[in-house]
Formats: structure tokens, C-alpha cells, sequence
């Protein structure tokens, strides 16, 4: 068991690696697309609110793709059907690792959390963006429905996650360094808090009493991203910081610390790229 959950702890990390390391320039033209594999560290906590931190040294497929419909590059992996000038609509994915409640001192005897798989549209409103289109200001809206990586997966709610995201290709000083910048609320329905947080009477201890779960606002979100392509090879690294006062759930007995950070670095070797080159529109 404990090999098949670093497995698939392997599969959901390296997808966030490789969005990690495969930056981009809009001002230059790009093959269509690239191929790798590297290696990357991770620190992250066993769910938001943990007061635990797993550790992770895993290989990380490094892919890129920008075709008309599929896209895959530091942004993540999403499918365009609307590109305007100033609105584009997208699909949103996110995913998160499993987690045994025997690793974890407030889950002890509860059900184990089973590794998470998000999609759904986002509406992407560009505010400003440079002229040659290396910098940008957008308004990210996604609206994600959850469920759980197992045989028979379960429905777990829906996530809203709006934030505001800006871009720096080439930072000044910095030449060929892409710096990308995330921060935004998160909200979640019952069923999604419940997930994570909510203690069934069957659970309760003494110092673990029953909680029902609400849906409503579940913290704040900050992440920045550095990463440069230098010849056959990428290295990237990010950092976020999470903040959970005021969240609906802050009082649950499983909510143990109420800010962290959390982060990672990658490196991964080109093996392959298209010879077909285009020009790449954020």
C-alpha cells in the first residue's frame, strides 16, 4: 500500500513540476512542441491546515504543447474554446496527492484522503498586456468540480478559486528569467470542506470533538514562480503561501496551523522538440 500511494503521489506531483519548469517567452517564437523528463523536491503540508509537511524527491516529465485547442506550458495544462483579445475561456485542472491519516497526528483513526483530481472552465480577463505580449495582467476564474483518484471515484464538491495573475518575461537585470505571480481567495461547498475538515461523531475524541463542515471562503492563496530555459534544459522552482484566517473551517480540530509555506524546485533535460515553430499569444 505504502508503494502505491508514493506512486500516485509521483503521477498528481510531477504534472505541477512540469507547469512549473516550462516557461515560455511571448516575444520569440517557439517549437510546437518539446519533451523531457528531469527531476524535483517538494515540501508541502498534508492538506491545507496540517501542522505536518511531507517531503518529496520525484521525476518529473517535462512536456510543452501550444496548438490551437490543447495547451500545456507553465500556466498548466487546459484546453482554449474562446481566445479574444481581452477573454479567453479555458478548462481548469488541478490535482493533490493522497494521504494516509496514519502519518497524521489530528486524522489519527480516521479514513484515510485519497488522492484529488479538479476540473472545469476558467474565464481568463486580461486587464493590461505589454505590446510584444512578454508581460501580462489577468483576472483567472476557475470553477472546478472535485473528486477522488480511486477505483470507484467520489464526487467531493466544488472549488472557486479567482485570483489575479501577472507575468514577467525577461525580468529586468534577469535576462531570459520568467517570473509568474498568483494570488487570490478560495471557496468551497460543504461537500469539499466536509472532505478535509469535518469529524463524523464515530471520529470524536476528547480532543478531536464532532464538526460539520460549511461552505463558504477557505483562506487565501499567494504564489510565485522563477523559471529560464537555458540551452536543453529548464530550471524552475516556486513558493506559495497559504493563509486560512477566517476560513469557514478555521475551527475545526483538524485545522492545526492557520498560514504556511509550501514550495518546490525542478530541473529537467529537453530530449526532443518540433521543428515546427510558432508564435506563442498569453
Amino acid at each position: 500500500m505504502a508503494m502505491a500511494n508514493l506512486f500516485r503521489k509521483t503521477v498528481l506531483l510531477t504534472v505541477g513540476a512540469a507547469a512549473m519548469t516550462t516557461g515560455v517567452s511571448a516575444a520569440e517564437d517557439q517549437p510546437l512542441w518539446e519533451i523531457g523528463a528531469g527531476v524535483a523536491a517538494f515540501s508541502f503540508p498534508s492538506y491545507r491546515g496540517s501542522d505536518q509537511t511531507h517531503n518529496f524527491l520525484l521525476p518529473v516529465p517535462h512536456f510543452t504543447y501550444h496548438g490551437d485547442f490543447l495547451k500545456a506550458d507553465r500556466q498548466g495544462i487546459r484546453g482554449s474554446f474562446f481566445d479574444s483579445d481581452r477573454l479567453d475561456l479555458t478548462v481548469s485542472l488541478a490535482l493533490s496527492p493522497p494521504v494516509s491519516s496514519d502519518d497524521i497526528t489530528a486524522r489519527a483513526g480516521m479514513s484515510d484522503l485519497k488522492g484529488t483530481f479538479e476540473i472545469g472552465p476558467q474565464v481568463d480577463v486580461t486587464f493590461w498586456r505589454s505590446e510584444n505580449r512578454a508581460r501580462f495582467l489577468k483576472l483567472l476564474l476557475p470553477l472546478r468540480a472535485a473528486v477522488t483518484v480511486e477505483g470507484s471515484p467520489k464526487s467531493i464538491g466544488w472549488v472557486f478559486h479567482p485570483k489575479l495573475n501577472m507575468d514577467i518575461t525577461d525580468i529586468p537585470g534577469m535576462a531570459g528569467w520568467n517570473l509568474g505571480m498568483l494570488a487570490g481567495p478560495v471557496f468551497g461547498d460543504k461537500r469539499q470542506h466536509a472532505y478535509y475538515y469535518a469529524v463524523a461523531p464515530q471520529y470524536a475524541t476528547a480532543d478531536r470533538p464532532a464538526y460539520e463542515a460549511r461552505a463558504g471562503y477557505a483562506g487565501m492563496q499567494f504564489l510565485a514562480s522563477l523559471s529560464k530555459r537555458y540551452h536543453g534544459y529548464w530550471v524552475g522552482g516556486f513558493v506559495r503561501y497559504d493563509n486560512l484566517s477566517g476560513a469557514i473551517f478555521e475551527d475545526s480540530p483538524l485545522v492545526r496551523k492557520k498560514d504556511y509555506l509550501a514550495g518546490g524546485i525542478a530541473i529537467t533535460w529537453v530530449f526532443g522538440e518540433s521543428s515546427t515553430r510558432i508564435k506563442v499569444n498569453d
